[in-house]
């Protein structure tokens, strides 16, 4: 059961980051405009330079907080992220005591 709604979870999470991909990838643009005016503004010399520069920070920034969509796929590729964490420790954890059930251990000496 554990399995099923691990499955579900993940799967769902798949579906709402294939349909907010188009606005993810206009948040990673969006991201990089502020992140190369951050850095312009930064080395700018003259104060209508850094004019310029704090708007284009302004409009980067703007359009990726007004992009709803992208930040629910983001947030839905983490759930996914966790999912997956939570499966592969589950799977190991079976594994491990699919192999200590069937592997003597020499504690018990059944045989003196």
């Amino acid at each position: 059961m554990k399995t099923l709604l691990l499955f579900l979870l993940g799967a769902t999470a798949v579906i709402i980051i294939l349909a907010n991909l188009g606005p993810m990838i206009l948040l990673a643009v969006s991201l990089l405009v502020s992140y190369y005016a951050v850095k312009k503004f930064v080395l700018a010399d003259t104060v209508g330079q850094k004019v310029l520069w704090g708007i284009a920070i302004l409009i980067g920034l703007s359009i990726s907080l007004a992009n709803l969509p992208a930040l629910i796929g983001v947030a839905s590729f983490i759930v996914l992220y966790y999912t997956y964490k939570k499966w592969k420790k589950d799977k190991q954890a079976s594994n491990y005591l699919d192999d200590e059930l069937f592997t003597d251990t020499g504690k018990e000496s059944w045989m003196n």
